[in-house]
């Protein structure tokens, strides 16, 4: 049987981008994911904003052109709350060759990544596959999604908060405006959260995210409603793409770690409570936990687990999930009408754009690591 330093569970951009930092300080790292293709299962928009390209080295042909403005409207689509800002606050990626770039990189660190295995459970360090041999690792990361099946074989925490999100993309001419960020308050189509328009300059995103429970159309039908009048929409010069998947809100999970492994990504609940952005906490989550898996590793000692503590970063989130649960309380179109106009000038427009343009999104969870091919154990 076959045995590894690290098993990493899932080649999104949080798994590889582990895997590459375990590579890189001498670890003998495996990745699997189920799908025989990471261009295929994509559940996220892509976006970037300012903070991530700031603090991470994101290739930038892959990136759309900067975003500045963000119209946010009322249910009623009229006299849209407009927000600018002088510097570039996002920009649109093409996941399916950031994924590749993610592939690309880990390998070169040394981590072998596997496509088309499928992960079926892990008990004392052996970790079984469907149709092909399991392997013994001395420890796992779980970077396998909002409903981690890592997460319940190591006994940690499991999301119990979810959105539900969908999405079309499709290509559009190049060149046909400014880019914009657009955002509808909408209960009726997104009831807990919004429906987007934003591009990548080559392709149009067009979604809606809210709570499940909350959506008794179904997702994709209020998905298609949404997408047929959505302000700031192109029409397509191309076939439709359609994305989608739950979205963890309930902040990062308590116990995420344990002697066997730990969670990265979708699967630690490493998303923002208030934006449900999850690109930037899963790069910076998975700096700390390449960081504590090493020493982990390296020393033996379990007390070096407690540095990544779940419940010490939640508490840096009570303002954001108090939010959240204001949000989830915009039911009627009416008090979103009121919400969008309470954002239009004074108080409420400094935090529409704290939020939207702010840094503090998800919250730094440690010093930056230094880069581990010049740093010394």
């Amino acid at each position: 049987m076959q045995t590894v330093d690290v098993l990493v569970v899932g080649a999104g951009l949080a798994g590889l981008h582990t895997a590459r930092l375990l590579a890189q300080r001498e670890l003998d790292v495996l990745v699997v994911d189920r799908r025989r293709s990471l261009a295929t299962g994509i559940r996220t928009t892509g976006i970037f904003v300012r903070r991530t390209l700031d603090d991470f080295d994101l290739p930038d042909h892959l990136l759309g052109p900067g975003v500045r403005d963000v119209l946010l409207y009322p249910p009623s689509r009229r006299a849209p709350v407009r927000l600018h800002s002088d510097r570039d606050e996002y920009r649109v990626a093409d996941m399916a060759a950031v994924y590749a770039h993610a592939h690309r990189a880990a390998e070169s660190a040394g981590a072998r990544v596997r496509l088309g295995v499928r992960y079926l459970g892990a008990s004392a360090g052996v970790v079984r596959f469907a149709g092909a041999e399991p392997v013994r690792a001395r420890f796992v990361v779980g970077a396998d999604g909002a409903r981690s099946r890592v997460a319940r074989d190591l006994g940690l925490d499991v999301n119990r908060r979810f959105l539900v999100g969908a999405e079309l993309v499709h290509p559009i001419a190049p060149g046909h405006a400014a880019p914009a960020f657009h955002c509808v308050l909408d209960p009726r189509v997104a009831p807990g959260y919004l429906g987007w328009v934003i591009d990548d300059g080559r392709h149009a995103h067009v979604g809606v995210a809210g709570y499940p429970e909350a959506m008794r159309r179904g997702v994709r039908h209020l998905l298609d409603t949404f997408a047929a009048d959505a302000p700031g929409r192109t029409p397509p010069t191309g076939p439709v793409e359609r994305r989608g998947g739950p979205i963890p809100v309930g902040g990062v999970l308590r116990r995420l770690a344990c002697p066997a492994g730990l969670l990265v990504g979708d699967a630690a609940g490493a998303v923002s409570p208030l934006t449900a952005g999850g690109l930037d906490p899963c790069l910076r989550m998975s700096e700390l936990a390449a960081a504590v898996a090493t020493d982990y590793l390296r020393t033996g000692d379990e007390r070096v687990l407690r540095r990544y503590d779940g419940d010490a970063l939640r508490s840096r989130f009570r303002g954001r999930l108090l939010l959240r649960r204001m949000f989830a309380g915009i039911r009627y179109p009416v008090a979103a009408e009121a919400a969008v106009a309470a954002l239009r000038h004074g108080a409420g427009r400094v935090l529409a754009a704290r939020v939207l343009f702010g840094d503090g999104s998800f919250p730094d969870v440690g010093p930056r690591l230094a880069d581990p091919a010049t740093s010394h154990p």
